[in-house]
């Protein structure tokens, strides 16, 4: 992973070519469904915020896609992302197969409803 990126775009234009769409369509996705949201890097990562709060973490691995943290859920959902979940609250989305870009965006909008509980919004 490249250091000291200033923006998400340099961070999406360090990646793979075959990666770029991938990250361009999260990064499109989980702006779409937290209203208000902007994006930043964090932590060397591409960071999705709300009122300067941070809301989801993405990146791109050698093997995978990860995205950060994983919210709670009801029961359905934690069938849906059983096949994902990896240690530390990662969701890992494997290179070569299709992406659950609505998956992604359950993740986001469930995080940012955390995030503005949290903060009154």
């Amino acid at each position: 992973m490249a250091q000291h990126l200033e923006s998400v775009d340099d961070y999406v234009a360090s990646q793979p070519d075959e990666v770029q769409p991938i990250l361009h369509e999260i990064r499109r996705r989980t702006l779409a469904v937290v209203p208000g949201a902007s994006d930043r890097i964090s932590y060397g990562i591409p960071t999705i915020t709300l009122d300067g709060h941070y809301v989801v973490y993405f990146a791109a691995w050698k093997h995978h896609i990860s995205v950060y943290p994983v919210p709670d859920g009801g029961e359905d959902f934690e069938r849906e992302i059983a096949p994902f979940r990896a240690p530390k609250g990662t969701l890992k989305f494997p290179l070569g197969k299709p992406v659950p870009y609505e998956l992604i965006e359950k993740v986001a909008t469930l995080l940012a409803e955390r995030e503005r509980g949290r903060g009154g919004y």
